[in-house]
């Protein structure tokens, strides 16, 4: 496997331990709050390259962050390296739906012990902080929510949701169906490609901070100050340095794609 784990822990900035729950736990953390989630290359009309040596390049040495299919796979290939037992699986997103779309979410179940555990550093705003027990239907609560994991019989899938004032708020959902290299392929260009996929028609950023996270949708930032719009492109470039650790060098052609929508036209 073309996977430089030296590199990838200098990246994240941690020190592993022998496999553990504990050592998971850690892990997880210490990516989501390295790495924020970003779908730049959906948003300016590129399929992301899941190779181990593009992702390396990207995300490990030009400090790039990338969206689930990006980021779990880096986080699989990690997994692999410090010797977990890990399966990825491709959840269906509902956010809030009864059922979800095409099964496109890539995350990782990892078993330890004989326990397996929700392991996912790519789901972008709502998701939890540390991996999440599947042995319980149970609340587990986490620094970032509270969350269960839920049998759903009529999909046969298990269902990740997070406690909300409203009540329980469906995520995902996925089952045990063995996925392979080209599912995960498929995915990423249906993630990247469909018309019907936000993706390609909205920038999302999101990134775990010791506060909490930050995020922008479009135009849009959360990042301690309230919500605000940008001020324009230099505001973006600030924000992309500033609050999620990323180059500025893509702001000029993410705000000449953002721009046109502010203004009513379809990009």
């Amino acid at each position: 496997m073309d996977f430089d784990l030296s590199a990838y822990l200098v990246r994240i900035g941690h020190r592993p331990a022998p496999p553990s729950a504990a050592g998971l736990a850690a892990l997880q953390a210490a990516q989501l709050r390295a790495i924020p989630f970003e779908n730049t290359e959906p948003f300016l009309g590129r399929v992301p390259d899941l190779s181990h040596g593009a992702l390396r390049q990207k995300i490990v040495a030009a400090g790039r962050g990338g969206y689930c299919l990006e980021l779990n796979r880096l986080f699989g290939g990690a997994l692999a390296a410090l010797g977990y037992a890990a399966r990825p699986i491709l959840g269906r997103v509902r956010m809030g739906a009864a059922a979800g779309g095409p099964r496109a979410h890539l995350a990782h179940v990892v078993t330890l012990a004989g326990r397996d555990w929700l392991a996912d550093t790519g789901f972008g705003g709502p998701g939890p902080e540390h991996p999440l027990r599947l042995d319980t239907a149970g609340a587990q609560d986490d620094r970032l929510g509270r969350f269960r994991l839920r049998p759903d019989a009529a999909t046969g899938e298990t269902v990740l949701e997070r406690a909300t004032p409203d009540g329980w708020f469906a995520l995902y959902g996925f089952d045990a169906v063995p996925v392979t290299a080209p599912d995960i392929e498929a995915a990423n260009v249906v993630c990247s490609r469909w018309a019907l996929s936000p993706f390609p028609h909205h920038l999302m950023l999101n990134r775990v901070t010791a506060d909490g996270r930050v995020s922008l949708f479009d135009r849009q930032v959360s990042d301690g100050e309230g919500p605000r719009a940008l001020a324009g492109v230099d505001d973006l470039a600030r924000v992309l340095a500033t609050r999620f650790a990323l180059p500025a060098d893509t702001a000029p052609a993410l705000w000449a794609r953002l721009a046109p929508e502010a203004e009513g036209v379809s990009a």
